[in-house]
């Protein structure tokens, strides 16, 4: 009974649009799509992908959790970029506390009792965060933008919420008000910091009926002299030119490199550790950070081997170890 009515909630989810708004070069009236790439059939194959990845995915283990860090202090001096886990980061100035893509649920799935479960405690216990005054979404796959998180940080900071075109509506159906929606290459400012949302290559999708029904990004921080960049979740292709030639390069970036096997169903939403690193240089990143990997399962990779294929490709991309690091060198032994 519990996966039909799982089969049930994933064919039919909620109905109606989430979006209404004018035209644009990534948006036809219903649906969005990256600039020069109109909508794809959906892939029958993908989907029975996705579903299987929810259903029976098994479960990593790891030789010991994650040792957490130490209280965070509510005001830094400088800027401070911690690694919680999965994809989300938080980020500190003196004036403001940024957190990104936060997820702290059990499974990354619209369900407590199945879907990809985590491997390992998150880095920073929630009751161990800092006033958190941002929240940034990139986009409304579960392992990104996880509702039971979401509520959680509204009780216990009421953040701000930026979300990309056609997601407030997710957040307001569980009480959350403070929510700004952005396009790409629109800028909102909050205390001392800039931020910019920016493209990627990517796709949405909360049900089967409304792929691609709101926007996805990256986003682009500018705080004082720094600039730091947030990829998101995204494929390879040349959105990463344009946002170094519109933006500028980041002093740091938070580049993906998990979940991308197999290649000919994943390419397209995910780079690889190798074209990781060609998005490291392409950017002109002055130092990068590998993120989405090693929490949950969400394909056929091992739990290490992004951390193994990224040794690789600075190897061959001549890239130092020391300009694209681990957030995790110290728990995973590539």
């Amino acid at each position: 009974m519990r996966y039909f009515l799982l089969l049930v909630f994933i064919l039919t989810g909620c109905q109606g649009g989430y979006y209404t708004g004018p035209v644009s070069d990534h948006f036809d009236g219903k649906k969005f799509y990256y600039p020069g790439e109109r909508e794809k059939p959906r892939s029958f194959t993908r989907d029975i992908y996705n579903i299987w990845t929810a259903v029976f995915q098994p479960l990593w283990y790891l030789p010991k959790d994650v040792k957490p860090y130490s209280i965070c202090p509510s005001q830094i001096k400088g800027i401070k970029i911690s690694f919680i886990n999965h994809s989300t980061v938080l980020i500190q100035s003196k004036k403001i506390n940024v957190l990104l893509d936060p997820i702290y649920a059990y499974r990354a799935s619209p369900f407590s009792w199945i879907g990809p479960a985590r491997a390992h405690k998150p880095g920073i216990h929630f009751q161990n965060l800092p006033k958190i005054d941002v929240v940034l979404i990139s986009h409304n796959h579960y392992d990104h933008m996880d509702v039971s998180t979401l509520k959680r940080l509204d009780k216990a900071f009421h953040p701000l919420f930026i979300v990309p075109l056609g997601n407030k509506i997710f957040l307001k159906r569980f009480a959350i008000k403070n929510v700004k929606e952005l396009d790409w290459w629109q800028e909102i400012k909050i205390k001392n910091t800039s931020i910019h949302f920016l493209p990627a290559h990517h796709s949405t999708q909360r049900w089967l009926h409304d792929y691609n029904y709101t926007l996805w990004g990256s986003y682009g921080l500018q705080m004082g002299d720094k600039k730091i960049y947030y990829a998101g979740d995204t494929g390879y292709a040349n959105h990463f030119k344009m946002i170094r030639q519109h933006w500028g390069r980041p002093d740091f970036a938070l580049i993906p490199i998990g979940a991308y096997k197999p290649r000919s169903l994943l390419r397209v939403n995910h780079i690889d550790p190798f074209e990781a690193v060609k998005c490291h240089l392409e950017l002109g990143s002055r130092l990068s950070m590998g993120i989405h990997w090693g929490t949950f399962k969400l394909s056929e990779e091992s739990v290490n081997q992004p951390a193994k294929d990224l040794i690789l490709a600075r190897e061959k991309l001549g890239v130092s170890p020391k300009a694209f690091i681990l957030p995790t060198e110290n728990f995973f032994k590539p």
